[in-house]
């Protein structure tokens, strides 16, 4: 993954399996379940970086591992 490439929260999410629809995504993450880097993130079009932080049910994502 290149620096300046991204990901968007939703499709990181169904990527490592946290969810499995984009539905079930929109969901959690517009209720202030999945945290970015620290944060809450209630937008799941946040466009995540290599070594951005996911943080959801418990479990830590590093984007771009």
């Amino acid at each position: 993954m290149k620096s300046e490439d991204y990901i968007k929260l939703d499709s990181f999410l169904k990527l490592v399996g946290a969810v499995q629809t984009g539905g079930e995504a929109k969901m959690l993450i517009q209720d202030g379940n999945v945290k970015v880097n620290g944060s809450i993130e209630t937008r799941r079009g946040k466009k995540l970086y290599k070594n951005d932080k996911v943080e959801f049910n418990g479990e830590f994502f590093i984007v771009g591992e």
